[in-house]
């Protein structure tokens, strides 16, 4: 049974008073509860200095080995390739009355083996070196 004939049925539609009505309560909620700061400054002159900066950097002591498992220490090659030759040579170029230890950089080839990375931080190890950091570069797509 069809009781509605006659009638035609009306589209539903979406009253926006309401959602406008909240919309401006909230917006002066905003406006009465938003702190407005004015930054002050004072003005003021530093002294200048004519002293050099103190850099408080530790020192470095760059080691690269080489994709053939040659070893250099600050650029300078290895005479031999066990770790009690690359240990002493850290212990040479440690210096000894340095207020901070040195670090150990490790610049590995991508080729290099594992064992050749291995013994030159054993060789660190073997020469007091406890700091020890590895060289990376960025992928280049």
């Amino acid at each position: 049974m069809n009781f509605h004939r006659g009638h035609q049925r009306e589209e539903p539609e979406i009253n926006l008073i309401p959602m406008i009505d909240v919309l401006l309560v909230i917006l002066i909620f905003l406006m009465i509860t938003t702190t407005y700061s004015k930054f002050s400054g004072l003005e003021i002159n530093l002294p200048t200095a004519d002293a050099a900066a103190v850099k408080d950097q530790p020192t470095e002591i760059n080691v690269v080995v080489t994709a053939a498992g040659d070893v250099l220490v600050n650029k300078v090659p290895v005479a031999g390739r066990d770790v009690a030759q690359i240990s002493a040579t850290l212990k040479r170029l440690a210096p000894a009355d340095a207020a901070k230890e040195p670090v150990v950089i490790i610049n590995a080839d991508a080729k290099t083996t594992h064992q050749r990375v291995v013994d030159v931080m054993q060789a660190a190890q073997q020469a007091g070196l406890s700091h020890i950091s590895f060289a990376t570069q960025q992928n280049q797509h």
